[in-house]
């Protein structure tokens, strides 16, 4: 057997391997996952810690939209307190502006919506390749060293599960991550109004959009809550199959 047809057969091989469907899993680990996915959410210890993830998700909904709106992304910086910032240069104000602003919030409940479409159709290597493939091409636009090693961390772990865990901890692992996006998905929304009505947060999505738009900052905080509660009943669904 020549280089090209061994080189022909891998290919063909890792493209059954992803995209592939897998067998449906145990309805005991879809809940079981759920259930710790709410636990990590609502403990303020690990939320600490976890929300990382939801950052990494929210900064680069803002970088993609940038880019996909013809803006130019500068980078981001991810810190270690889960704040994070992302810098792109163009108008100032328009619909690249105002979409580029209203997908940081979004993003991470939109993610796990999509991933909870990928999961009910037994996608779950496709998955877990394409949330590394996001993740490397985060990788190139992050401008701090904690952002990168928090992104490099992420990515690994991703590349570790779908590369060498077998089927059982693969969908383990890809339902506790689409369980998190969707819940955790929905705090920041009520953390980011609960910081607004003791601060004020001048400088927080929702008001950049309200100077944007004109419209309430209010309102825009209003959007966030749908989209997020929305997309955890939507993906919900398509999880517990209902």
């Amino acid at each position: 057997m020549d280089s090209i047809t061994l080189a022909s057969a891998s290919l063909t091989t890792l493209w059954d391997r992803v995209f592939s469907a897998q067998p449906d899993p145990e309805p005991w680990l879809v809940y079981i996952t759920g259930v710790a996915a709410l636990a990590v959410v609502i403990t303020q210890g690990t939320w600490r810690i976890a929300r990382n993830a939801i950052t990494i998700a929210h900064e680069g909904g803002h970088g993609l939209i940038a880019l996909v709106t013809g803006r130019t992304l500068e980078g981001i910086r991810l810190h270690s307190d889960t704040s994070g910032l992302t810098v792109s240069r163009g108008r100032p104000t328009g619909i690249g502006m105002i979409l580029t602003a209203a997908s940081g919030y979004t993003a991470p409940p939109l993610l796990g919506l999509g991933g909870a479409w990928l999961l009910a159709a037994n996608h779950i290597t496709l998955l877990l390749w394409l949330a590394t493939a996001l993740l490397i091409v985060l990788l190139v636009m992050i401008r701090n060293v904690y952002g990168a090693l928090t992104v490099v961390l992420t990515g690994g772990t991703f590349l570790l599960v779908s590369w060498l865990a077998d089927a059982e901890v693969q969908a383990g692992f890809a339902y506790a991550v689409v369980w998190f996006l969707l819940i955790g998905g929905v705090r920041p929304a009520f953390e980011l109004q609960a910081k607004r009505s003791h601060s004020g947060a001048s400088d927080s999505d929702a008001d950049q959009l309200a100077r944007l738009t004109r419209v309430p900052a209010t309102l825009w905080l209003f959007f966030f809550h749908v989209v997020s509660v929305c997309s955890l009943i939507g993906g919900g669904r398509w999880l517990l199959g209902w």
